[in-house]
This record gives structure tokens, sequence and C-alpha cells, in this order.
């Protein structure tokens, strides 16, 4: 099992969600976060003063897959989240040692 783990820009979310249920994949957690990597942050400008932005607004989506399906998950977050834009996000891939149900006591591959 892999921990699939995704940082994108907000407006992507609905597209990413629904390139994941198209593979069958149901479960997604997502936390609103904030980072930079290379364009380290931008400039706004509000009431005539100019103010530096240094954390941009981003959504951290994770998602427990088997391995055999995290190359076409991987391949899905990144075809729906990309923009072509610096900025666009990363993902990492975890191996996940176990997984539980708690409603259920499933494990690993039948609790996801």
């Amino acid at each position: 099992m892999k921990l699939i783990t995704g940082i994108i820009k907000p407006f992507k979310l609905e597209e990413v969600r629904d390139a994941l249920t198209a593979l069958g994949v149901h479960g997604l957690t997502v936390a609103e976060v904030k980072g930079y990597g290379r364009q380290k942050g931008h400039t706004e400008i509000y009431r005539g003063a100019e103010y530096a932005v240094s954390f941009l607004p981003k959504l951290k989506i994770e998602v427990a897959v088997p391995s055999e399906v995290a190359p076409k998950v991987i391949e899905a977050i990144t075809a729906a989240a990309r923009t072509g834009q610096i900025g666009d996000g990363k993902i990492f891939v975890t191996p996940l040692e176990r997984a539980v149900r708690i409603r259920t006591g499933e494990t690993d591959a039948d609790a996801l």
C-alpha cells in the first residue's frame, strides 16, 4: 500500500477529485495549508501599499491506495492539477505499513 500526498492549487481540487473518482479511488483527505517553493510567494497591492505574501494557499490531499494502483493515481493527480505555471505543486509517495477501518476492524487493503 502507498500513501500519496499531493500539494495542489486550491482551484484544482474538483478536477483532481473527479480524476481519482474515475479511477475508482473514493477516499480522499483534504487540508488547507500554506507554503512556498521556487515561486517564493508574491506581492499584492492593498489600499495603495505593497505587501509581500510569503506563504501561498495550497491544498494538501492524501490518498491511501494499493501499491499496484499508485502509478495511475499519480498520473491522474498530475494531469488534473497541472496548469503549466510555477507553483502547480508536488506529489510525495510513501509506503503505508498498515491501515485499519475503525468501524469494522478490517485491515490493510480491505480497509481502503
